[in-house]
């Protein structure tokens, strides 16, 4: 079988919370919102460029078979993206109320994270 990875989709606890991170922090943009009337939830797609790799939203509200307990990081160990400059990233970051939680430096790179409003870990590189 060949396949080709298309997006990948996370639950989120609130939508408008993630919009807001995905969007003002990291720059990305919103491609489409949908209502899923099967699963009573909802949708939103997001981009960092054109064409590029589809992060999906998803979110249960009460009343859907998919509205569970949250628990931050079950099945998803964390989404990486490469800024231009990642001391200035962290320092918006931590303006906006997410600090570095972890922060991990060889001779050569450096990788540090921040969470999410979810508690899923976003892993940021670049030039430092």
């Amino acid at each position: 079988m060949e396949a080709k990875l298309i997006y990948t989709g996370i639950r989120v606890k609130d939508m408008e919370k993630s919009i807001e991170f995905y969007t003002k922090l990291l720059g990305m943009r919103v491609t489409g919102r949908t209502k899923i009337e099967a699963t009573k939830g909802e949708t939103v797609g997001l981009v960092s460029e054109e064409g590029g790799h589809l992060l999906e939203l998803n979110y249960y509200g009460e009343g859907s078979d998919f509205h569970t307990k949250y628990a931050a990081g079950d099945g998803l160990d964390h989404l990486a993206f490469q800024v231009d400059d990642l001391k200035k990233a962290l320092a918006e970051a931590a303006k906006a109320g997410y600090p570095v939680v972890l922060d991990m430096k060889t001779k050569t790179s450096r990788w540090t994270y921040i969470k999410d409003p979810n508690g899923i870990y976003i892993e940021l590189f670049g030039k430092s």
